[in-house]
């Protein structure tokens, strides 16, 4: 098992950053650069392990697929193996990964045609799919679950005969990451019509013109460093590549980080700068709807318990079904430096902080975000991670990147 000892003091924080490409558009863009491989040229392509695992399961020799812990790849692999024509594919991952549900997909892929069996239990990966020529036409799906499975779908839908029509049933979560590929699609010169519940993609009857996408940064990563700054007392970052109009959802947290922690965003020739609202007044308390934008709650929960402020956080149904049950994670790990929550099977409450004493050893659970969010308060003691090297799966710089922020870094590793 590898360690990492971190500590920073926290009075000031400062640097110059240059953050990789976005994972969610990345992967996106390499489905649709599967299906058009001519047409699409994509540059500051996310160096995530996700998006490498995705790029060799897609350009690779192999029919056996194995996507490892990597849940996007396994929902975008799903829909893009059935409309491959006279191939068979066998999909596989971690033993996490065949516990996260996929049933919803395959369901809605039967509906329209597609022919896939379960290797294990019913509902959940190993997968088995034998491509062929569909159809597609109209198909009611539910969108309470993940938007990926929505966006695993509308990938493909210029490749169905009839495109594809559909009706989005009960409450939209994450819709920003449909925007994200809705956006995409439109940009790659396929035709989308998106009114409220009612998605219509036309099919491609013709070959596509040549498109150039430059990927921008992650707006996910870039949280962490928002967590550092609301948590320290003098703050000058840069972070490129960014900009103001994003397709990403997580850019809500530039706007969740000057109304509640103080940090403001400027955004000057692609990067964005943080520094620090001297006359904001941090609240005892704040309720925060993270619907659509769940991935950044455990980065917002370590800000709340570093600047001790009680907090309701919504919103995050999806969060248990994500790298690891992440909501009960958080109550744990939380609990080993003195923050007492409230969890349910949406929210997450922190209500109360007591002193914990010692170097806090933080488990990952195999989830790069647990790792990366519990960092920051290295700035007030020294924090122990446990198999850091888990943040390769979105972020793999990120121990580096922190250094150059002035972090004090120890490695070891002990024998299993």
């Amino acid at each position: 098992m590898t360690y990492i000892e971190l500590y920073k003091d926290e009075s000031s924080l400062s640097g110059r950053l240059t953050i990789g490409g976005s994972k969610s558009e990345s992967n996106r863009l390499l489905i649709l650069k599967g299906l058009f491989p001519k047409n699409l040229n994509i540059e500051n392509m996310s160096s995530a392990k996700d998006t490498k695992i995705l790029h060799k399961a897609l350009f690779g020799p192999n029919n056996v697929l194995y996507v490892q812990n990597a849940g996007t790849a396994m929902r975008f692999l799903t829909a893009y193996c059935t409309i491959q024509s006279n191939k068979t594919f066998t999909l596989i991952g971690s033993k996490r990964m065949h516990e996260r549900p996929i049933g919803v997909l395959v369901q809605a892929l039967r509906k329209l045609g597609a022919n896939i069996d379960y290797l294990g239990t019913e509902g959940y990966p190993p997968l088995k799919i034998y491509g062929n020529k569909l159809i597609g036409g109209n198909l009611s799906v539910r969108a309470d679950t993940s938007s990926q499975y929505i966006s695993a779908l509308m990938l493909i839908g210029a490749f169905f005969e009839k495109g594809l029509s559909l009706n989005l049933e009960k409450k939209i979560t994450s819709k920003p990451y449909i925007s994200m590929t809705i956006e995409l699609l439109r940009k790659a010169g396929i035709s989308v019509f998106w009114n409220n519940r009612e998605v219509f993609i036309s099919p491609a009857t013709e070959p596509l013109a040549s498109r150039k996408f430059f990927v921008e940064s992650d707006w996910s990563s870039a949280s962490y460093y928002y967590s550092l700054a609301a948590m320290s007392k003098q703050v000058d970052i840069q972070l490129s590549i960014y900009k103001k109009e994003s397709l990403q959802g997580d850019q809500k947290l530039y706007e969740i980080y000057c109304n509640y922690f103080g940090v403001k965003t400027s955004f000057k020739e692609n990067s964005l700068f943080l520094t620090k609202d001297p006359s904001r007044n941090l609240p005892e308390y704040f309720e925060c709807d993270l619907n659509q934008c769940p991935d950044i709650a455990q980065t917002i929960a370590i800000s709340c318990t570093g600047l001790k402020i009680k907090c309701l956080l919504t919103g995050l149904e999806t969060l248990k079904i994500k790298e690891t049950d992440r909501l009960q994670a958080l109550q744990n790990e939380l609990f080993k430096v003195g923050v007492r929550t409230y969890m349910t099977e949406n929210s997450l409450e922190i209500f109360n902080f007591k002193n914990a004493d010692g170097k806090p050893l933080i488990q990952t659970y195999n989830d790069h975000r647990m790792a990366m969010s519990f960092a920051p308060l290295a700035l007030y003691r020294s924090m122990i991670i446990q198999n850091p090297n888990v943040v390769e799966k979105s972020y793999p710089n990120f121990w580096r990147d922190i250094k150059q922020l002035g972090f004090s870094l120890k490695r070891w590793s002990e024998p299993n």
